[in-house]
């Protein structure tokens, strides 16, 4: 399910433990790591897929974690070429994410990456809360960090410094698609619209 656009409506899921650290997945056979994310499906609400996607590729139902905040507005960002398909090549051109800031309140071993028959990680580990912005492929950076600096305000201890406003580095502008009009600082609790028929 594509927008007029070419872009994928999709989730990002940011899972952070008790010391505000980050769930940090390695994508199945390869050796590029990545936040939990996936596509929404027709008739779903963001939260809906979230929840899904979580048990899918993290193994955790939703009585193991507590929704902090989400984003506020879609984030997008384009695949490259050469990572496409070739049949969808000049159709579909990227994702558009609305991001989850979840609190586990589980276990750790709570967690199973085979959860389904076609897990999406075959290893995991907790990060940092900034250090997905070192290492994530390059064309996912910028959405990274619109989501965590945006995320960062509704960390349960405070949140991390963020070296990279310090440094000076902004989030490009993009020109993002509201969902409806949302309080600011989405939690649980709250009523997910859902996500607009791409």
């Amino acid at each position: 399910m594509l927008d007029r656009e070419g872009f994928r409506p999709n989730v990002g899921i940011v899972l952070l433990n008790q010391r505000n650290q980050v769930f940090w997945g390695k994508r199945i056979r390869t050796h590029s790591w990545q936040f939990p994310q996936g596509g929404i499906k027709y008739g779903e609400t963001p939260e809906q897929a979230m929840f899904r996607e979580l048990h899918e590729e993290v193994g955790l139902h939703p009585e193991h974690v507590r929704i902090l905040a989400r984003t506020r507005d879609w984030l997008r960002y384009e695949v490259p070429d050469h990572f496409i398909r070739r049949d969808a090549r000049g159709h579909y051109r990227g994702q558009k994410q609305i991001w989850f800031l979840l609190q586990l309140t589980g276990r750790d071993n709570d967690m199973n990456l085979r959860a389904t028959d076609h897990p999406e990680f075959d290893a995991w580990r907790w990060n940092e809360y900034w250090v997905p912005l070192d290492v994530v492929i390059e064309f996912k950076r910028d959405v990274y960090q619109m989501a965590l600096t945006e995320l960062a305000r509704y960390l349960p201890h405070g949140h991390p410094h963020n070296r990279y406003l310090r440094s000076g580095m902004r989030p490009h502008r993009h020109e993002l698609e509201p969902i409806e009009p949302l309080r600011p600082g989405f939690a649980a609790g709250d009523t997910s619209p859902e996500a607009p028929a791409g």
